[in-house]
């Protein structure tokens, strides 16, 4: 065996956690942590260990645990690789201390449980989960584990989706040749993803009715280009030009999809970024 995750394992499954964070001060300065996960071992026995496992799952399985909350077909790892545990795929490490934190798109300043069910409502076009459910207490128990180590209001290293050149200007027609070149193999040429028997997908829909609506962050041409930059195709990320990347994220990102009713009350202050959809 290469003892290298396969495709589909990237995409479903978290990946093999190495040791705790470090942290150390140098002067006045502190480093700042990196996308390290805690050890699989430091899981408490009892029932915070038990909502950490169940969170992860929920996480993993997202399509196919919460039916009544997702809309479409995909899993919050589909975005979030290696189940939040990858830099410049908008990790969860280190999540847990840097909110409430304010949103532009918001004007406000937001909680985790109101990040995490924008991504519910957007991401997966479907219904926010109650506050006080099981389901979230179980996937803020995740977060937190995952942010062992991280301080309080320190955002790692590979926060995000990594740095994208925007002032480049799309070419769409050159992107739909960079699908079929470098994603249609996996996503499918028709952007309707890649089927796993009956629990969702091996690799998520790009476009149609089962992918994420138009009011996600990945529907905005440069916040998918930085995705795909850095993390695409899988396990050949930096592959691409910051060009191609910016190209078939316009490509992709304006094929059909669902479209999200609450747009309009985005970036209330009036600073709506050029690629927001309208």
């Amino acid at each position: 065996m290469s003892g290298k995750l396969s495709k589909l394992e990237q995409y479903r499954f978290p990946a093999f956690v190495a040791a705790a964070f470090f942290v150390c001060d140098v002067g006045a300065q502190t480093v700042v942590p990196e996308v390290r996960p805690p050890a699989e071992s430091s899981i408490p026995a009892g029932p915070r260990g038990s909502a950490i496992q169940e969170g992860r799952k929920l996480m993993n399985e997202t399509h196919q645990r919460l039916p009544k909350n997702v809309g479409n077909g995909l899993n919050c790892t589909n975005c979030h690789l290696a189940g939040g545990a990858t830099a410049n795929a908008s990790p969860w490490v280190g999540i847990w201390g840097v909110f409430p934190e304010y949103r532009s798109r918001s004007g406000k300043l937001i909680s985790l449980q109101e990040r995490i069910n924008d991504c519910f409502e957007r991401s997966m076009n479907g219904k926010p989960l109650p506050y006080t459910s099981t389901e979230m207490t179980n996937i803020l128990a995740y977060m937190q584990w995952l942010s062992t180590g991280v301080p309080t209001g320190v955002s790692v290293t590979g926060r995000g989706f990594g740095a994208i050149d925007q002032k480049l200007e799309a070419d769409a027609n050159h992107g739909k040749q960079v699908y079929a070149d470098k994603c249609a193999s996996c996503h499918g040429a028709d952007g309707s993803g890649m089927k796993n028997g009956e629990h969702g997908y091996a690799f998520p829909p790009l476009w149609g009715a089962d992918s994420f609506n138009d009011g996600a962050g990945m529907a905005r041409t440069y916040t998918a280009a930085a995705f795909v930059k850095h993390n695409m195709p899988l396990g050949q990320g930096g592959t691409l030009t910051d060009q191609e990347a910016v190209d078939v994220s316009a490509f992709f990102t304006h094929q059909p999809r669902p479209v999200y009713q609450g747009k309009s009350h985005d970036w209330p202050l009036g600073d709506k970024p050029k690629d927001a959809r309208s």
